[in-house]
């Protein structure tokens, strides 16, 4: 072992002069990372094919920062220290283009290779400018409501589908959707007759169920949690007639997920579970919750994918939504105050958990730019408002925060800005994209909206 270990050094050193003609220490880790993928991949050969056009998409180049940057500045991908210098108001919600691009990319080869149908679940980021840049990548749009049902038939314009699935269908709201919608997977039985004797014919009308399948400890996260409002219990399904009038079956078990292990046990259940019954459908959704770029090897759904449409000629979608802007979000904040509290420095924002709700809602501590577990001096960074829960964690960092400094959240590209509120009335953030070329805002919100919110319409 001791020989094995030295004979990998040495081929380490000799690829420094070699493979890499030098390296600075800037660029060390790098060359150490992908000398390790080579030599424990070195096997791999017969993966190759596949697995190099996923990486080349998903592959995040790195560039040098820019020097003297202002606004409206060009770089070439999300340089925190460029943001921090370029985005001109706090607090901002960032969208990086590049990003979003990177994930549909990556996205676009599973279709491809796998040949099922790619939505974008709509309601991670309703973004007009994340909805333009998907169309070209996707089969159209998923959504959770009339309103994201129009924002999306408005984007899409008459080019895509869109698919519908929610617990809260509106009796008064069964005819815009079925003329809007192509596909609407019910969230009940009984939802299911409501929707399907006024749909005549306008939408494919299936039926969303609970597998009774749970792959998280944490029921707030859990789709099939027991007594779970998320679809049609199966029992009741097949106690019913209901299996041969649904066009198509919906199910959604899972929440960032980085393996397809969920997916193939689901999909086995529901395959003894349903026998011959899928011959009679058109379609089959497997939702979204899985982190697709983050699975290396996607052979196995693949080829499952592949074995559906063969076996039954089934039509095979999935609805991914964090997996395509989670990453690329950005929420820059400035410290507007600091102080000591029990002998903790206390650094007050001008944001709050009301800009990223999943804080608070899962008491989740989000990641921050420049937090480093050995920095000298550590800092909790807190929110704005009255609420003593404003409080996003404590952190560590390299240099001591002072009024004045920006502070950046990252992966907060899904299920913030969209979740965002104006408690206390501070307001919403701007929005900027950049797009590789420029920052440039898109949204400002101003007094007279939070007044419009909040007078009587009379």
């Amino acid at each position: 072992m001791v020989a094995l270990g030295h004979a990998g050094i040495g081929n380490f050193k000799g690829c420094l002069p070699g493979t890499y003609h030098g390296v600075s220490g800037r660029h060390v880790q790098e060359c150490l990372d992908e000398f390790c993928c080579r030599l424990n991949r070195r096997f791999w050969e017969y993966q190759i094919p596949n697995r190099l056009p996923k990486l080349c998409v998903m592959h995040q180049p790195d560039f040098l920062q820019p020097v003297g940057c202002s606004w409206p500045c060009k770089f070439l991908m999300m340089d925190i220290q460029a943001l921090k210098d370029c985005v001109p108001t706090s607090p901002a919600f960032v969208l990086d283009e590049i990003g979003v691009l990177k994930g549909l990319k990556a996205l676009a080869i599973l279709r491809e290779r796998s040949g099922c149908k790619l939505l974008y679940s709509i309601k991670s980021l309703p973004l007009s400018a994340v909805l333009e840049l998907s169309k070209p990548y996707v089969d159209g749009f998923s959504v959770s409501s009339l309103f994201e049902a129009r924002l999306a038939d408005e984007v899409l314009a008459g080019q895509g589908r869109l698919h519908l699935t929610t617990p809260g269908i509106r009796p008064d709201e069964i005819n815009e959707l079925t003329s809007l919608c192509s596909h609407i997977s019910c969230n009940s039985i009984s939802q299911y007759g409501m929707v399907s004797n006024v749909a005549k014919n306008q939408a494919s009308i299936g039926l969303r169920i609970n597998p009774k399948l749970s792959f998280t400890a944490d029921a707030r996260y859990d789709p099939c949690r027991q007594y779970s409002k998320l679809g049609a219990d199966m029992d009741d399904v097949l106690r019913s007639d209901i299996v041969g009038e649904i066009k198509g079956l919906h199910f959604h078990t899972v929440f960032s997920a980085t393996d397809y292990a969920p997916l193939m046990q689901t999909l086995d259940k529901l395959r003894h579970f349903m026998g011959d019954g899928f011959t009679g459908l058109d379609w089959l959704n497997l939702g979204g919750g899985y982190l697709f770029d983050q699975i290396a090897d996607d052979s196995g759904f693949v080829e499952r994918i592949a074995q559906l449409k063969n076996d039954f000629d089934l039509e095979v979608t999935i609805e991914p939504g964090n997996a395509v802007v989670g990453d690329a979000g950005y929420l820059l904040a400035t410290v507007i105050d600091c102080f000591n509290s029990d002998g903790k420095t206390i650094a007050v924002l001008d944001t709050s958990v009301n800009h990223h709700p999943q804080v608070f809602e899962y008491q989740r501590q989000p990641e921050v730019c420049g937090h480093d577990p050995n920095g000298l001096y550590p800092v909790i960074l807190a929110g704005s408002t009255c609420l003593a829960g404003d409080i996003f964690g404590e952190y560590r960092f390299n240099q001591a925060l002072l009024v004045g400094d920006k502070v950046v959240f990252k992966q907060v590209g899904a299920y913030s800005l969209v979740k965002s509120s104006r408690f206390n009335g501070y307001n919403l953030p701007d929005v900027y994209t950049a797009n590789g070329e420029q920052i440039r805002r898109i949204k400002h919100h101003t007094y007279q909206d939070y007044r419009q919110q909040w007078m009587s319409d009379e």
